[in-house]
């Protein structure tokens, strides 16, 4: 019983395995059959997809040809148009050519047979310069057979007489130029003189007519200017002179050609500055006071020279002229202390000649008083300067040495030309009349400047306190013809370029030197 129920046991197992088997079996042939049911739907719908891009690529495909045979047609189409293009301008070029090339044969010809032409013509001129050779010898030995002479002699006697035409027609030439010189002189040396004027003017006007104020600090200026510039306008209208005031650090410019006014304003501003009080009121009383205290000093400065020179019974106007030229500078040179020179001068040559030593004396004092109102008078300070003797009692003699000393009128006295000489002397005085150590060295290298601009030029000297200038030329760029032509360039050019006062002499130096040195054996 027991055997038999393992037996049904495993019997049943078995038959349990095997209805697991199979249903296990049928589930997975269901799943195998949908699974390929959908994998032919995917292959069916695969299928279709790929027969609508398959067309959709035809269609592109389709569409994509006959683009690029469009394209390609066209560009035949051109590329047909511009040879046909180019083969016409072939023709045409051909045709160009052709007839150049029948122009030159042509060309060749005729110029073939001109060759031929020149070498008969220089065969008949060979033959014809032959001839000619031949007859002048015999010219030759005819003329010195009937002259006596030989070619030579008649060549020197030919030299002579052309040397003798052309120094004459030299002569004539020179005298012809000296003849429009002489007319042209006055007219150019007015035009010179001018000019020399003109430029002086430029560069020292304002060292003439100018004074500074200096200021203890920058604020100051706003005190004299004051509110709504009262002060200023007060000071300009008390002592006629125009006030500066400007970027200039701690000074104020005085402008004025009156020298008097401008001391007066000058020493008025000073007193003001040192008081500290400035208002329209207070300037017009310091001006004032100032103005009185400049009269009395003008006073003093005026008899003290006259002391000096023991000049006596002058007007008392006269008097108060000299010592106006206190305020007066020629060349940066004080005019009364130049007076005072003259003065003695000119008494020293009167008393060696033997003459009046006191009126040469007073001419001396006297000659430049024009130059005391010449800023308020027209016309030379010497010809104002002897009408103001005039009219204060001196004499005639004194009076025509005024006028004269500088030839405005000729002068007709020994007198006279004592004044004109010891006024050059003491103007020509080394310090009398100073130039500036800036403008003099400026000068110098300007004139350097101007010669060094030349083509062929080594090197400039400005010597002889620049009344000379040496230029070393270059022998291998420079003949001795150029250098003759160059020296009048470079004092043409310095007459252009510069204000300067008598002559500068400029030499140009060429040498060639060759140098070789013997050895010892």
């Amino acid at each position: 019983m027991d055997g038999y129920g393992i037996l049904l046991g495993i019997v049943g197992l078995i038959a349990g395995f095997l209805v697991a088997f199979w249903l296990k079996g049928r589930i997975v042939s269901q799943k195998v059959k949908a699974a390929e049911k959908e994998a032919a739907g995917i292959i069916e719908e695969s299928k279709h997809k790929a027969d609508t891009l398959l067309k959709e690529a035809e269609v592109g495909t389709k569409e994509t040809l006959f683009r690029m045979k469009s394209d390609f047609d066209n560009e035949a189409k051109e590329t047909r148009a511009e040879l046909k293009k180019r083969e016409t301008r072939l023709v045409q070029k051909e045709e160009t050519l052709d007839r150049k090339l029948e122009q030159v044969e042509q060309r060749d010809q005729e110029f073939t047979r001109r060759e031929r032409l020149v070498q008969k013509r220089e065969q008949k001129i060979e033959a014809r310069e032959l001839e000619c050779d031949t007859l002048l010898e015999e010219q030759k030995r005819q003329l010195e057979k009937i002259c006596g002479l030989t070619s030579e002699q008649a060549k020197d006697l030919l030299i002579r007489a052309m040397e003798n035409e052309a120094r004459f027609e030299a002569a004539k030439l020179v005298k012809k130029i000296e003849n429009e010189t002489k007319e042209l002189a006055d007219k150019k040396a007015k035009k010179i003189l001018a000019t020399a004027i003109q430029r002086y003017a430029a560069d020292f006007v304002a060292e003439r007519t100018v004074s500074v104020v200096p200021l203890p600090n920058d604020e100051m200026k706003g005190r004299i200017i004051g509110r709504e510039g009262r002060n200023i306008r007060a000071l300009e209208a008390a002592t006629g002179i125009d006030l500066i005031i400007d970027d200039t650090p701690e000074a104020v410019i005085l402008s004025g050609f009156n020298p008097v006014r401008r001391e007066v304003a000058r020493l008025s501003l000073l007193r003001l500055i040192s008081d500290g009080r400035i208002h329209p009121a207070r300037i017009e009383d310091v001006v004032k006071k100032v103005g009185l205290e400049v009269d009395q000093t003008i006073k003093e400065a005026g008899e003290q020279a006259a002391f000096d020179l023991g000049v006596h019974g002058l007007h008392a106007e006269l008097v108060r002229y000299i010592g106006r030229l206190k305020y007066r500078t020629s060349y940066s040179q004080n005019v009364l202390q130049h007076s005072l020179e003259v003065g003695f001068l000119t008494g020293i040559m009167a008393s060696e000649l033997g003459l009046n030593m006191k009126l040469a004396r007073r001419m001396g004092l006297l000659h430049d008083i024009g130059k005391a109102i010449d800023h308020e008078v027209e016309g030379p300070h010497a010809v104002i300067g002897s009408k103001l003797a005039k009219k204060y009692g001196e004499n005639s003699k004194v009076v025509h040495a005024i006028a004269s000393h500088h030839e405005d009128v000729p002068p007709n006295s020994v007198y006279a030309f004592l004044v004109q000489a010891a006024d050059g002397l003491s103007g020509a005085r080394p310090g009398a009349r100073k130039e500036l150590l800036e403008n003099y060295v400026k000068r110098l290298e300007d004139l350097e400047k101007i010669a060094n601009e030349f083509k062929g030029v080594a090197n400039t000297y400005a010597i002889q306190a620049g009344r000379e200038l040496r230029v070393i030329v270059e022998s291998d760029k420079v003949t001795d013809d150029e250098a003759f032509l160059l020296s009048k360039d470079i004092a043409r050019k310095i007459e252009e370029s510069l204000n300067f006062p008598g002559q500068i002499k400029v030499t140009v130096i060429r040498e060639t030197r060759a140098v070789e040195l013997a050895n010892s054996n």
